[in-house]
């Protein structure tokens, strides 16, 4: 089964003709919220949408939805995810770069080989990201930093943590 991969969540209306800001999760969002591109959502539910219209206010994109032509319509739809399969994404060439989500289930290992747990998801905490890791029933949070996680390996199935004095210990 394919997993579904969020590429935007949808914000507050823009005006009373239906457009609605949506904060991107994607490097090329004019590709990936072009016209005429459909869209699944979180909460299925909620869709599939249709991109009638892509605009840019300022540095803020707005999109427009086929058959949502006001302010109220597009309101209900604040906070839902914007999904397509994780096949629709771009392949990566390079064998050091790696999409986040292919992180999560990795088995995480000190660079002594010890087993601290799967990583369990990967957040963004002002600006920085961090594997959250599930160390013995403990949820830790890991700086996703060279100097702490030297080596991933999606094909190898682990990311090795060198984690500095004390990460574990609170």
């Amino acid at each position: 089964m394919d997993e579904l991969i969020a590429v935007g969540r949808i914000g507050p209306p823009r005006g009373v003709r239906g457009d609605v800001f949506v904060e991107p999760f994607t490097d090329t969002p004019d590709e990936r919220f072009a016209p005429g591109t459909t869209l699944q959502t979180d909460p299925p539910e909620r869709g599939p949408l249709t991109v009638e219209a892509l605009n840019l206010s300022g540095a803020r994109m707005v999109l427009r939805f086929e058959g949502l032509a006001d302010r109220t319509a597009v309101e209900a739809l604040r906070g839902v995810r914007l999904v397509v399969p994780s096949s629709a994404r771009a392949p990566i060439e390079d064998p050091d770069e790696f999409y986040t989500s292919e992180l999560v289930g990795l088995a995480a290992r000190t660079a002594g080989g010890a087993e601290l747990g799967p990583v369990k998801d990967v957040i963004d905490i002002a600006g920085a990201d961090y594997l959250v890791l599930d160390v013995g029933g403990t949820e830790r949070l890991v700086p996703f930093v060279s100097a702490i996680v030297p080596t991933v390996s999606v094909a190898g199935g682990f990311v090795e943590i060198d984690p500095p004095e004390g990460l574990f210990d609170l």
